[in-house]
């Protein structure tokens, strides 16, 4: 898959570049997302068209209300990783700023979608909505469509246990550590990923080395996890306990961290890309008496996660 990135469409790339195209933030690429793509790879195969996305970054409501903002359910990579995986020829990822929280929507129409993207084909929720102060309705949409000559359609919702399949359904899944219910909505078990850096050694010298990957957003879920850990260069599956939070023994107001400390890993992970899958969570973060209690703890979540891997094979 093509990726490209700004705050315009590059000239709707080849002389002649038509596609068929679907919007939105895909935060997860949930059930929902992945039927929404599904169905964009199969209408522009039928229509002989390339096969586009156009996603935001930041979020919009990051950029509007920062501190109200939901916790991301994936890194940009990762979204752009599931994306590709769908089949997906083509995604633009757009900044969002100033500029184009202010573009009105009939020029988001005239400039985005048909002189930037050269759409043929749209593919959007019933409840999209677009332009300045999110004025562009699906009514306004159809109009459009029938002024430019490209083709409009509604995606129907994808529902679980009679209610939509959503990222905010998601968040507040893993919010509440029930990861079936996440992975339901998800169509798989959720994971984070991202490259070890150096840490505090901490952990080596509580006898638990861990590989710590910097959270740069608040994550979606806290606490202490049985996980599996995907090397993405060997593709080598281990297993592990996992750690996400604030770390409140150590450091007061620190950043969200993930450490993972590996069973049987003894190598040098600094550097390396690893996808951490969260299989059962263990308990919450809580605050220690000292270091000697914080050792205590991790054995104690070690060996609760080796019990889990044992029932669970």
């Amino acid at each position: 898959m093509q990726v490209t990135h700004g705050t315009v469409m590059p000239e709707g790339g080849p002389a002649g570049f038509t596609c068929g195209l679907t919007i939105g933030n895909f935060d997860g690429v949930h059930r929902g997302h992945r039927a929404m793509l599904d169905r964009l790879v199969a209408k522009t195969r039928e229509l002989k068209l390339a096969c586009c996305v156009l996603t935001f970054e930041p979020h919009p409501r990051e950029f509007f209300t920062p501190a109200a903002a939901p916790a991301r359910l994936s890194r940009l990579r990762e979204k752009l990783e599931l994306i590709a995986e769908a089949g997906v020829d083509r995604t633009h990822v757009l900044r969002f700023g100033a500029r184009l929280a202010a573009m009105a929507a009939d020029r988001f129409v005239e400039d985005v979608l048909v002189r930037g993207f050269g759409a043929r084909w749209l593919l959007v929720g019933r409840d999209f909505r677009y332009g300045a102060k999110r004025m562009g309705d699906f009514a306004a949409l159809q109009a459009a469509a029938e002024k430019r000559g490209f083709g409009l359609e509604a995606m129907s919702d994808v529902m679980e246990a009679g209610q939509r399949v959503s990222s905010s359904r998601v968040r507040t899944a893993l919010a509440a550590g029930d990861l079936a219910a996440a992975a339901q909505l998800l169509g798989r078990g959720y994971s984070m990923s991202g490259r070890v850096a150096h840490g505090e050694k901490l952990g080596r010298t509580l006898g638990f080395p861990t590989a710590n990957i910097v959270l740069r957003r608040r994550p979606p879920l806290a606490g202490i996890f049985a996980v599996e850990v995907e090397l993405e260069e060997t593709q080598a599956v281990l297993r592990g306990v996992a750690s996400v939070g604030r770390r409140p023994t150590v450091k007061a107001d620190a950043a969200p961290l993930l450490e993972v400390h590996l069973f049987d890993w003894s190598g040098d992970l600094y550097g390396r890309h690893l996808r951490v899958k969260f299989l059962q969570k263990l308990r919450d973060e809580e605050k220690y008496d000292g270091l000697d209690a914080l050792r205590a703890a991790i054995q104690r979540d070690a060996e609760q996660a080796k019990d889990y891997f044992k029932r669970n094979g």
